[in-house]
């Protein structure tokens, strides 16, 4: 992390620079922007499958922060920055060196950025505004060298993750991409990066699964949405850890309203798509979890189920159960 002051800096400049780069950031980027979220992109990903483009490359980046060169990214700063002077404090930012303490407490200092000549120091609030700078290359080049239009190929970025839908030709357009983050000096992962032949292949992007849905009324197919089972999984040990023995000094509208805080966070995010049967499988867990804990800290005779049983969590205790709303616009962000 920068230290307070360049953090007062880097918050200053980014108050000048934002709006001058927000112009030429692409209408395919969802990160770090006013008035646009995950969930946008989330949308868009399901726009395109609906109109055809169902093969779709999902990509991954290895190590982007830490792979973005100093020198293209700073030749896409000076064509809106002529300030010399910021010019070079950007620099210095980007080179500074970092300071760690080891398992024995010792500090350790590397300057890696400055000797690869490549990296943005993550955690600074200058970061996210200059990755996106540096992403609008691809973006905009898949677009001027017409790979766009000649693979019926559209992106959809968010920080350092991307799909890119297409409609046919799905290969030559893998293989447009790979040439161009080679020229860009990024480095892709190839262990994670695939071609999905949607909608019979599903694949996770932004912590949603895009596949096959069968509508529970028709019976119909149709391409949707659903949390992906890594993100199901993780938010359960997360209640879990929320609910372990070392909590039992705290009260139980306090314990209450943490898991509910965890609870409510996470379903704002995943308020896309079929998501009953994620609500369900999570609340049932939070129901374990907090009558284990409960159980523990009032020990008593009885049967557990019964003077804990769901309806009373709910109603007498309070815990949230989780229930199907209405989308109303970008009410979170990954």
């Amino acid at each position: 992390m920068p230290t307070i002051k360049d953090r007062v800096v880097q918050m200053a400049v980014l108050l000048v620079l934002e709006p001058i780069f927000e112009a030429d950031l692409q209408p395919e980027q969802y990160a770090y922007r006013r008035g646009r979220s995950a969930l946008d992109a989330i949308q868009r990903v399901q726009a395109l499958m609906d109109q055809g483009h169902t093969e779709v490359i999902d990509a991954d980046l290895s190590g982007y922060f830490d792979s973005i060169p100093h020198a293209e990214l700073m030749k896409s700063v000076a064509r809106r920055v002529s300030d010399r002077r910021l010019l070079a404090l950007l620099k210095a930012w980007l080179e500074m060196p970092v300071e760690e303490s080891d398992a024995r407490g010792r500090k350790q200092r590397t300057t890696r950025n400055r000797d690869e000549g490549k990296g943005t120091p993550q955690g600074a609030p200058l970061s996210p505004l200059l990755s996106n700078l540096y992403m609008r290359r691809f973006i905009l080049g898949w677009k001027v060298l017409g790979h766009e239009g000649r693979f019926a190929a559209h992106i959809v970025n968010y920080a350092d993750d991307f799909v890119i839908c297409c409609r046919g030709h799905a290969e030559e357009a893998m293989t447009a991409m790979r040439t161009m983050m080679s020229r860009l000096r990024l480095t892709m992962n190839e262990a994670k990066t695939r071609l999905c032949r949607g909608p019979d292949e599903p694949f996770n992007f932004l912590g949603y699964t895009f596949g096959r849905c069968y509508s529970p009324r028709t019976g119909g197919a149709y391409i949707g949405t659903w949390p992906s089972d890594k993100k199901i999984q993780g938010l359960k040990l997360k209640l879990s850890e929320l609910t372990e023995r070392r909590w039992l000094w705290l009260e139980p509208d306090e314990m209450v309203g943490r898991l509910n805080h965890v609870l409510r966070g996470w379903a704002n995010y995943f308020c896309q798509g079929r998501v009953t049967a994620a609500y369900r499988n999570v609340t049932a867990h939070a129901c374990y979890r907090l009558r284990q804990w409960l159980v523990r800290k009032y020990p008593g005779q009885g049967s557990k189920w019964s003077r804990y049983a769901d309806r009373h969590l709910h109603e007498d205790w309070g815990l949230l159960r989780l229930q199907r709303r209405p989308y109303q616009g970008s009410c979170a962000n990954a």
